[in-house]
Protein backbone atom coordinates (compact mmCIF):
# COMPACT_ATOMS: atom_id res chain seq x y z
CA UNK A 1 0.00 0.00 0.00
CA UNK A 2 1.20 3.51 -0.86
CA UNK A 3 2.58 5.08 2.37
CA UNK A 4 1.14 8.51 1.48
CA UNK A 5 -2.34 7.11 0.85
CA UNK A 6 -2.07 5.12 4.06
CA UNK A 7 -1.12 8.22 6.07
CA UNK A 8 -3.94 10.27 4.51
CA UNK A 9 -6.46 7.53 5.31
CA UNK A 10 -5.46 7.40 8.98
CA UNK A 11 -5.31 11.20 9.08
CA UNK A 12 -8.92 11.40 7.91
CA UNK A 13 -10.00 8.80 10.47
CA UNK A 14 -8.14 10.64 13.22
CA UNK A 15 -9.80 13.96 12.37
CA UNK A 16 -13.26 12.34 12.33
CA UNK A 17 -12.62 10.74 15.72
CA UNK A 18 -11.39 14.00 17.24
CA UNK A 19 -14.38 15.92 15.90
CA UNK A 20 -16.59 13.89 18.22
CA UNK A 21 -14.97 15.64 21.20
CA UNK A 22 -14.86 19.30 20.21
CA UNK A 23 -14.57 20.41 23.81
CA UNK A 24 -10.99 19.15 23.55
CA UNK A 25 -10.28 22.10 21.23
CA UNK A 26 -11.01 24.59 24.00
CA UNK A 27 -9.08 22.56 26.55
CA UNK A 28 -6.08 22.47 24.23
CA UNK A 29 -6.44 26.19 23.55
CA UNK A 30 -6.27 26.93 27.28
CA UNK A 31 -3.24 24.65 27.67
CA UNK A 32 -1.49 26.39 24.77
CA UNK A 33 -2.08 29.85 26.19
CA UNK A 34 -0.88 28.74 29.63
CA UNK A 35 2.30 27.46 27.98
CA UNK A 36 2.75 30.73 26.09
CA UNK A 37 2.09 32.83 29.20
CA UNK A 38 4.64 30.80 31.19
CA UNK A 39 7.23 31.25 28.47
CA UNK A 40 6.60 34.99 28.17
CA UNK A 41 6.90 35.46 31.93
CA UNK A 42 10.23 33.64 31.90
CA UNK A 43 11.38 35.77 28.98
CA UNK A 44 10.41 38.97 30.77
CA UNK A 45 12.27 37.93 33.92
CA UNK A 46 15.43 37.21 31.91
CA UNK A 47 15.36 40.54 30.05
CA UNK A 48 14.83 42.50 33.23
CA UNK A 49 18.43 41.51 34.03
CA UNK A 50 20.15 41.45 30.61
CA UNK A 51 19.85 43.06 27.17
CA UNK A 52 20.49 39.84 25.29
CA UNK A 53 20.99 36.15 26.05
CA UNK A 54 24.04 34.58 24.38
CA UNK A 55 23.64 37.09 21.56
CA UNK A 56 19.89 36.53 21.12
CA UNK A 57 17.60 39.54 21.47
CA UNK A 58 14.15 39.34 23.02
CA UNK A 59 12.25 39.10 19.68
CA UNK A 60 14.72 36.48 18.46
CA UNK A 61 14.12 34.39 21.59
CA UNK A 62 10.40 34.76 20.96
CA UNK A 63 11.09 33.12 17.60
CA UNK A 64 12.80 30.21 19.36
CA UNK A 65 9.81 29.83 21.68
CA UNK A 66 7.44 29.89 18.71
CA UNK A 67 9.37 27.15 16.92
CA UNK A 68 9.52 25.14 20.16
CA UNK A 69 5.74 25.35 20.55
CA UNK A 70 5.16 24.56 16.87
CA UNK A 71 7.38 21.48 16.97
CA UNK A 72 5.82 20.42 20.27
CA UNK A 73 2.45 20.43 18.53
CA UNK A 74 3.81 18.17 15.81
CA UNK A 75 5.20 15.77 18.43
CA UNK A 76 1.99 15.61 20.46
CA UNK A 77 -0.35 15.35 17.47
CA UNK A 78 1.50 12.74 15.40
CA UNK A 79 4.69 11.29 16.86
CA UNK A 80 3.94 10.73 20.55
CA UNK A 81 0.45 9.18 20.15
CA UNK A 82 1.72 6.57 17.70
CA UNK A 83 4.75 5.71 19.78
CA UNK A 84 2.65 5.34 22.94
CA UNK A 85 0.28 3.02 21.11
CA UNK A 86 3.24 1.02 19.82
CA UNK A 87 4.55 0.61 23.39
CA UNK A 88 1.15 -0.70 24.46
CA UNK A 89 0.98 -3.09 21.50
CA UNK A 90 4.40 -4.54 22.25
CA UNK A 91 3.64 -4.88 25.96
CA UNK A 92 0.23 -6.50 25.36
CA UNK A 93 1.32 -8.63 22.41
CA UNK A 94 -1.18 -6.98 20.05
CA UNK A 95 1.34 -5.71 17.52
CA UNK A 96 0.41 -8.75 15.41
CA UNK A 97 -2.58 -6.82 14.03
CA UNK A 98 -0.23 -4.28 12.45
CA UNK A 99 2.39 -6.79 11.33
CA UNK A 100 -0.15 -8.84 9.38
CA UNK A 101 -1.36 -5.87 7.33
CA UNK A 102 -0.18 -5.55 3.67
CA UNK A 103 1.95 -2.48 4.40
CA UNK A 104 5.35 -1.66 5.81
CA UNK A 105 5.00 -2.21 9.56
CA UNK A 106 7.06 0.82 10.57
CA UNK A 107 5.00 3.12 8.36
CA UNK A 108 1.75 1.66 9.67
CA UNK A 109 2.61 1.99 13.37
CA UNK A 110 3.79 5.56 12.76
CA UNK A 111 0.54 6.92 11.29
CA UNK A 112 -2.28 5.06 13.09
CA UNK A 113 -3.00 7.80 15.63
CA UNK A 114 -3.59 11.49 15.01
CA UNK A 115 -4.65 13.99 17.68
CA UNK A 116 -6.07 16.81 15.63
CA UNK A 117 -6.66 19.32 18.40
CA UNK A 118 -2.96 19.26 19.37
CA UNK A 119 -2.35 21.22 16.16
CA UNK A 120 -3.54 24.26 18.14
CA UNK A 121 0.05 24.42 19.41
CA UNK A 122 1.28 24.55 15.81
CA UNK A 123 -1.00 27.50 15.03
CA UNK A 124 -0.10 29.35 18.24
CA UNK A 125 3.58 28.77 17.50
CA UNK A 126 3.15 30.29 14.04
CA UNK A 127 1.41 33.31 15.57
CA UNK A 128 4.32 33.77 18.01
CA UNK A 129 6.80 33.64 15.13
CA UNK A 130 4.79 36.27 13.23
CA UNK A 131 4.72 38.52 16.30
CA UNK A 132 8.48 38.09 16.69
CA UNK A 133 9.00 39.14 13.06
CA UNK A 134 6.84 42.19 13.60
CA UNK A 135 8.97 43.17 16.59
CA UNK A 136 12.16 42.56 14.62
CA UNK A 137 10.86 44.76 11.77
CA UNK A 138 12.11 42.05 9.44
CA UNK A 139 10.73 40.47 6.29
CA UNK A 140 10.93 36.76 5.57
CA UNK A 141 12.70 36.22 2.24
CA UNK A 142 12.45 33.07 0.10
CA UNK A 143 15.88 31.77 1.17
CA UNK A 144 15.04 32.09 4.86
CA UNK A 145 11.70 30.36 4.34
CA UNK A 146 13.27 27.45 2.45
CA UNK A 147 15.98 27.07 5.09
CA UNK A 148 13.38 27.19 7.85
CA UNK A 149 11.13 24.58 6.22
CA UNK A 150 14.07 22.29 5.43
CA UNK A 151 15.42 22.55 8.99
CA UNK A 152 11.95 22.06 10.47
CA UNK A 153 11.26 18.92 8.42
CA UNK A 154 14.66 17.42 9.20
CA UNK A 155 14.24 18.26 12.89
CA UNK A 156 10.82 16.57 12.98
CA UNK A 157 12.24 13.47 11.29
CA UNK A 158 15.10 13.29 13.79
CA UNK A 159 12.74 13.60 16.76
CA UNK A 160 10.52 10.89 15.27
CA UNK A 161 13.56 8.64 14.91
CA UNK A 162 14.57 9.23 18.52
CA UNK A 163 11.03 8.41 19.67
CA UNK A 164 11.03 5.25 17.53
CA UNK A 165 14.40 4.15 18.94
CA UNK A 166 13.21 4.74 22.51
CA UNK A 167 9.97 2.89 21.79
CA UNK A 168 11.83 0.01 20.14
CA UNK A 169 13.56 -0.62 23.47
CA UNK A 170 10.16 -1.91 24.67
CA UNK A 171 10.86 -5.09 22.67
CA UNK A 172 13.39 -5.92 25.41
CA UNK A 173 12.42 -3.70 28.37
CA UNK A 174 8.84 -3.53 29.65
CA UNK A 175 9.01 -0.26 31.61
CA UNK A 176 10.17 2.14 28.93
CA UNK A 177 7.73 4.97 29.76
CA UNK A 178 10.29 6.50 32.13
CA UNK A 179 12.68 6.92 29.21
CA UNK A 180 10.03 8.72 27.17
CA UNK A 181 9.36 11.00 30.15
CA UNK A 182 13.07 11.84 30.18
CA UNK A 183 12.83 12.77 26.50
CA UNK A 184 9.97 15.16 27.23
CA UNK A 185 12.05 16.79 29.95
CA UNK A 186 14.98 17.24 27.60
CA UNK A 187 12.73 18.65 24.89
CA UNK A 188 11.55 21.32 27.33
CA UNK A 189 15.13 22.64 27.33
CA UNK A 190 14.63 23.54 23.67
CA UNK A 191 12.57 26.55 24.68
CA UNK A 192 15.90 28.37 24.85
CA UNK A 193 18.74 28.34 22.27
CA UNK A 194 21.10 25.45 22.99
CA UNK A 195 24.03 27.85 22.88
CA UNK A 196 23.20 29.11 26.37
CA UNK A 197 23.82 25.70 27.98
CA UNK A 198 27.13 24.17 29.17
CA UNK A 199 29.06 22.29 26.49
CA UNK A 200 28.18 18.81 27.81
CA UNK A 201 24.45 19.58 27.76
CA UNK A 202 24.69 21.36 24.42
CA UNK A 203 26.35 18.28 22.92
CA UNK A 204 23.63 16.01 24.31
CA UNK A 205 20.85 18.25 23.02
CA UNK A 206 22.49 18.27 19.58
CA UNK A 207 23.66 14.74 18.91
CA UNK A 208 21.81 12.47 21.36
CA UNK A 209 18.39 14.10 21.62
CA UNK A 210 18.50 16.47 18.61
CA UNK A 211 16.55 19.34 20.13
CA UNK A 212 19.07 21.78 18.64
CA UNK A 213 18.30 20.60 15.12
CA UNK A 214 14.54 20.57 15.78
CA UNK A 215 14.22 24.01 17.40
CA UNK A 216 17.36 26.15 17.46
CA UNK A 217 18.42 25.52 13.85
CA UNK A 218 14.98 26.41 12.36
CA UNK A 219 14.97 29.54 14.55
CA UNK A 220 18.44 30.39 13.25
CA UNK A 221 17.04 30.21 9.71
CA UNK A 222 14.38 32.75 10.63
CA UNK A 223 16.87 35.12 12.28
CA UNK A 224 19.58 35.05 9.58
CA UNK A 225 21.93 32.93 11.71
CA UNK A 226 21.76 29.68 9.75
CA UNK A 227 24.86 28.66 7.80
CA UNK A 228 25.21 26.16 4.98
CA UNK A 229 27.43 24.04 7.23
CA UNK A 230 24.69 23.74 9.85
CA UNK A 231 22.16 22.76 7.22
CA UNK A 232 24.47 20.10 5.76
CA UNK A 233 25.18 18.77 9.25
CA UNK A 234 21.44 18.59 9.89
CA UNK A 235 20.98 16.63 6.66
CA UNK A 236 23.74 14.20 7.58
CA UNK A 237 22.35 13.71 11.09
CA UNK A 238 18.88 13.12 9.65
CA UNK A 239 20.18 10.30 7.45
CA UNK A 240 22.10 8.82 10.39
CA UNK A 241 19.06 8.86 12.69
CA UNK A 242 16.88 7.30 9.98
CA UNK A 243 19.33 4.42 9.56
CA UNK A 244 19.72 3.92 13.33
CA UNK A 245 15.98 4.00 13.95
CA UNK A 246 15.25 1.59 11.11
CA UNK A 247 17.97 -0.79 12.24
CA UNK A 248 16.82 -0.82 15.88
CA UNK A 249 13.19 -1.26 14.80
CA UNK A 250 14.03 -4.28 12.63
CA UNK A 251 16.19 -5.75 15.38
CA UNK A 252 13.34 -5.31 17.84
CA UNK A 253 10.89 -6.98 15.49
CA UNK A 254 13.17 -9.99 15.23
CA UNK A 255 12.83 -10.36 19.03
CA UNK A 256 9.04 -9.90 19.09
CA UNK A 257 7.10 -13.09 19.83
CA UNK A 258 3.55 -11.70 19.76
CA UNK A 259 0.34 -12.79 21.44
CA UNK A 260 0.29 -16.13 19.62
CA UNK A 261 3.52 -17.41 21.21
Amino acid sequence: MNPIKLAITYLRIGVLNEMQYRINFFIQLVQSFVSVATGLIGLSLVFEQVNNLAGWSRPELLTVMGVHLLMGGVIRSIIQPNMERLMDDVRNGTLDFALTKPADAQTLVSVREFRFWQLVDVLVGIVMICVAFYQLKSNLNALQLLGFLAALIMGAIMLYCVWLMVTSISFWVIRVQEISNLFEGLYAAGRWPVGIYPEWLRTGLTFLVPVAFAVTVPAEALTNRLTGTSLLLAFGMTLLFILLARGLWLLGLSNYSGASS
